[in-house]
């Protein structure tokens, strides 16, 4: 190999790796489904991909499932849906999430939800600006706002929106928002 080859492949692989660091930053990145806490929307094990661009123009939405730095420990990431926006007020009673005092129609929920530890309610709570209340869409099994450790989520921990699972492959599929609950 001639040395101006080198010298070029050399410049490619480098462009490559700037634009690979680019897009993983600001724009979309992969990441691991760890947990049953999204079940039955989402498995553990599959791939996911997250877009961090939309967040810089526009606020998330309810219905949203967001990726965001764990409160506890930076460096963790939880996968959750967002069910209450900031000034909501939350609350759960009889197996239902309450928005703004009105029952969600939550048809992706898995079992009934029940307040921290298994309370029987929870709330009501109002979310504060500048954060989101998100629950894992298998709630016997997700740690989320209802508990201490997780709490509001503030904006600034949000890393983005989960656009897609692509692995597995037979399981690769849009995640649109749903929004049956306004």
């Amino acid at each position: 190999m001639e040395r101006g080859e080198f010298r070029e492949y050399l410049q490619a692989f480098a462009a490559a790796v700037i634009l690979a660091a680019f897009v993983i930053t600001f724009i979309a990145q992969s990441f691991h489904v760890q947990g049953r806490s999204m079940e039955p929307t989402m498995m553990h094990g599959e791939r996911l991909l997250v877009d961090k661009l939309s967040y810089r123009f526009a606020d998330p939405s309810l219905g949203d499932i967001v990726v965001f730095r764990y409160p506890a420990d930076p460096r963790r990431r939880f996968i959750k849906r967002i069910l209450g926006l900031p000034g909501d007020e939350l609350a759960i009673r009889g197996g239902l999430v309450y928005r703004n005092g009105r029952p969600i129609s939550e048809a992706y929920a898995h079992g009934p939800t029940l307040g921290a530890y298994n309370a029987p309610s929870y709330g009501p709570v109002t979310v504060p600006a500048d954060s989101y209340f998100v629950l894992g869409d298998n709630r016997r099994h997700s740690d989320d706002s209802r508990y201490p450790d997780v709490g509001f989520v503030k904006q600034e921990h949000i890393v983005g929106r989960v656009l897609m699972t692509y692995w597995p492959l037979n399981q690769m599929q849009l995640h649109n928002t749903p929004h049956p609950m306004r």
